[in-house]
């Protein structure tokens, strides 16, 4: 039986996890203080997953910049091509908190979306 070691990141007061794994699965969580140190050690080491935070460049805005988000986690390995993806979007003013700024990025079947309202050139 293996054993790796994890901090849980689901709450302030973050647990010194233990997880018992024999081949890909686990078969015992230690350490936790409440149900979801449980739930987020089993599923870092089954299916890591992370939510995705970046800018993505304004036209016609009173920003140049739009801070935008994964509006779920995304798989850990593709982290790099959604930021990839990311790179060369640009999007019109003006722009609102929970637009879709990129649909489906890179095939995970979630959106980007805008985190910050940014007006156009010509509104007050």
């Amino acid at each position: 039986m293996e054993r790796k070691y994890l901090t849980c990141i689901n709450c302030p007061m973050g647990c010194a996890l233990t997880v018992e794994m024999e081949g890909d699965e686990v078969v015992n969580v230690g350490g936790n203080t409440c149900n979801r140190g449980d739930t987020y050690a089993r599923k870092e080491m089954t299916n890591p997953t992370r939510i995705v935070t970046s800018t993505v460049r304004v036209v016609g805005g009173k920003s140049d910049m739009v801070s935008v988000k994964t509006k779920e986690d995304i798989p850990k390995g593709k982290i790099f091509e959604c930021i990839e993806k990311l790179k060369n979007v640009q999007i019109q003013a003006p722009i609102h908190i929970g637009d879709v700024i990129l649909a489906n990025v890179a095939g995970t079947g979630i959106d980007v979306v805008a985190t910050k309202n940014i007006a156009g050139m010509n509104e007050a």
